[in-house]
């Protein structure tokens, strides 16, 4: 249960950094990629309660904790838990795939603003390493602190 419990305070922290990213590229260069975080409008159930902020929130933390946990537990039937790779390109690729999502509903950003697209996968690779880091110093380290066996990797 403490790997879980870690795994989702590793999620959340990594939403804090990527929703922070996001809303800082806004800030700096009034791009709204950061809508894409909080976006629920085509998903038939949520899309009833988007006017509501906390439902975006609630769908992008949600999903951050998700992803790290499933992710985590599907590097770890191939032993790849502990590198830094699997979660750059997972989360990286994965997100600039999603990101063309954004075809499905009228709110910004457009599907081919090419630029929302580059500040969208950048925050998700800053989001990765922040989640291979954390899952590597963080979990396995204290796994090893607590008298259990931990194979590092340099």
């Amino acid at each position: 249960m403490k790997v879980i419990s870690r795994l989702v305070i590793i999620g959340i922290l990594a939403g804090v950094l990527l929703a922070g990213l996001l809303q800082l590229v806004y800030v700096a260069t009034g791009n709204k990629a950061y809508t894409l975080l909080y976006n629920v409008d085509y998903i038939p159930i949520l899309s009833k309660w988007e006017s509501y902020p906390i439902i975006g929130i609630s769908f992008h933390f949600v999903f951050c904790i998700a992803s790290v946990v499933g992710l985590y537990f599907i590097l770890s039937l191939v032993q790849l838990e502990k590198r830094i790779l699997p979660y750059f390109l997972t989360y990286t690729a994965g997100s600039g795939i999603l990101y063309f999502l954004t075809a499905l509903s009228d709110k910004p950003p457009a599907a081919n603003d090419a630029e929302a697209w580059l500040y969208w996968t950048l925050s998700h690779a800053a989001y990765s390493i922040l989640v291979a880091e954390l899952v590597i110093h963080w979990l396995h380290r204290h796994k090893s602190l607590s008298g259990k066996t931990l194979h590092t990797e340099t």
